[in-house]
C-alpha cells in the first residue's frame, strides 16, 4: 500500500508562493533542478501557509465557543505555552513561552482556548510587543474578565543567526490589565508563573 500524505492548502497561493521561492533560490545562486531542491520552493510555500494560519484564525471566537456562566473570581492561569512565530523584520523565527492568566468576571472559557489564542496571533508575522498586546485585547474581548496578564520569554533567530549574534539573548514582554495593574495582584501572578510545583 502506497503512502499518501493528506495536506489541504491553497492551491493558487502555493503555486504563487512557490514560483517566488523558485526564484529566490536561483537569485541566492543555486541549481533549483538539482536533485535536492526540486520540491523546496512547494515545500516552503506550504510550509510558510501553515506557520501563517493565524491570518484565517478568529481568536475572539475560539474563545467564545467555549465560554461558560461561572461564578468564579480567582486567578487563572495558563504557563509554559510554548510560541513558534516568525519575526516580521527578517522572517527568521523566534521561539519561547507565555504566561497568561485572567481574572472571571461571570465567564470562563476551555483552557485549551487560551493556548489557541496565542497559537493564532503567534502564526502570523509578528513583533514579540505586539503578539503580547494581542492575547490580552482578544481575552479582554471575549470575556470580559477583571483584568488579564500576558508575560512572553522568547529568543530570536534573527539576533542569534545573523547580525549581533548573541546566543543566550532573552527577550521579556508584558502586557496587564484591569485588576492586573495593581502591583499586589501583578506580584501574586508573577509568583506563580515563576514556581515550579512538584
Amino acid at each position: 500500500m502506497a503512502y499518501k500524505k493528506t495536506e489541504q492548502y491553497d492551491e493558487k497561493a502555493t503555486l504563487d508562493l512557490s514560483a517566488n521561492y523558485k526564484s529566490i533560490i536561483q537569485s541566492l545562486g543555486e541549481d533549483v533542478d538539482r536533485e535536492g531542491l526540486l520540491k523546496t520552493p512547494e515545500r516552503i510555500a506550504k510550509a510558510m501557509q501553515f506557520m501563517t494560519q493565524g491570518y484565517q484564525q478568529d481568536a475572539v471566537a475560539i474563545l467564545n465557543s467555549a465560554k461558560f456562566h461561572e461564578e468564579v473570581s480567582e486567578m487563572v492561569i495558563v504557563k509554559d505555552i510554548e510560541i513558534y512565530s516568525m519575526c516580521e523584520h527578517h522572517m527568521l523565527p523566534f521561539i519561547g513561552k507565555a504566561h497568561v492568566a485572567y481574572i472571571p468576571n461571570g465567564y470562563i472559557t476551555g483552557l485549551s482556548k487560551i493556548a489557541r489564542v496565542v497559537d493564532v496571533f503567534a502564526r502570523r508575522l509578528q513583533v514579540q510587543e505586539r503578539l503580547t498586546t494581542q492575547i490580552l485585547h482578544a481575552i479582554d474581548d471575549a470575556l470580559n474578565p477583571h483584568g488579564v496578564a500576558v508575560v512572553i520569554e522568547a529568543q530570536h533567530l534573527c539576533m542569534m543567526m545573523r547580525g549581533v549574534q548573541k546566543q543566550n539573548s532573552l527577550t521579556t514582554t508584558s502586557a496587564f490589565s484591569g485588576e492586573f495593574e495593581k502591583n499586589t495582584t501583578r506580584s501574586e501572578f508573577m509568583k506563580l508563573v515563576t514556581a515550579r510545583l512538584s
